[in-house]
């Protein structure tokens, strides 16, 4: 479980096909003293289990689903990618639960500046949207935002220049890939509701 509050922003050192399948590697930074091999990170939303670790750099195996549903498998050398370790017991919970599953991969539309802060057009794939409300909560490559506008076929939130400085959004451009995981409370909504209608 985690919160969506990024912790650090990490840099891609490769992402490659080996005998092993597709492996990810990492630069995390001083974030990686405190890893060990077996933990859980995620990495710009999607969890991911790390499977070597020397110095700053973090190895992770990729499933298939995970390179089919998540922008991970747009990633290249040099690129930023958001990093937070699990909610431990006893921490503060600043964002939302944040599962580190994702939903889907969605372009951003349009970014664009708005007296000091950002406007953030996503688009909604339709097969999601029942799962997004205005004022509730998303995480986007694993940061917790909340939603300010829904419209016909994409969703908007607005990014404070904190969060665009201490995240990859810095880097965002219209037509990425982003990561998206909808909050999980409507999700078990979705499955009570469908289970009173039977």
């Amino acid at each position: 479980m985690f919160t969506g509050l990024i912790e650090e922003v990490g840099k891609v050192l490769w992402i490659r096909a080996t005998d092993r399948g597709t492996q990810l590697q990492i630069a995390a930074g001083p974030m990686a003293e405190s890893i060990h091999t077996g933990d859980s990170i995620a990495v710009n939303g999607c969890c991911l289990t790390v499977s070597a670790h020397r110095a700053e750099q973090i190895t992770f195996d990729l499933l298939e689903e995970t390179l089919d549903r998540t922008n991970l498998r747009k990633v290249r050398r040099d690129r930023p990618v958001n990093l937070e370790r699990p909610l431990m017991a006893g921490d503060r919970l600043g964002g939302h639960f944040v599962q580190g599953h994702i939903d889907c991969a969605a372009q951003i539309i349009s970014f664009e500046a708005s007296d000091g802060d950002h406007r953030l057009e996503v688009g909604l794939p339709a097969d999601f949207a029942h799962y997004v409300a205005v004022k509730g909560s998303v995480a986007i490559n694993g940061i917790s935002l909340t939603v300010a506008e829904v419209l016909s076929d994409s969703f908007v939130v607005w990014i404070i220049p904190h969060t665009r400085r201490s995240t990859n959004l810095h880097t965002a451009q219209p037509g990425d890939l982003v990561n998206i995981e909808f909050d999980i409370l409507a999700k078990y909504v979705e499955r009570m509701m469908a289970r009173q209608s039977v």
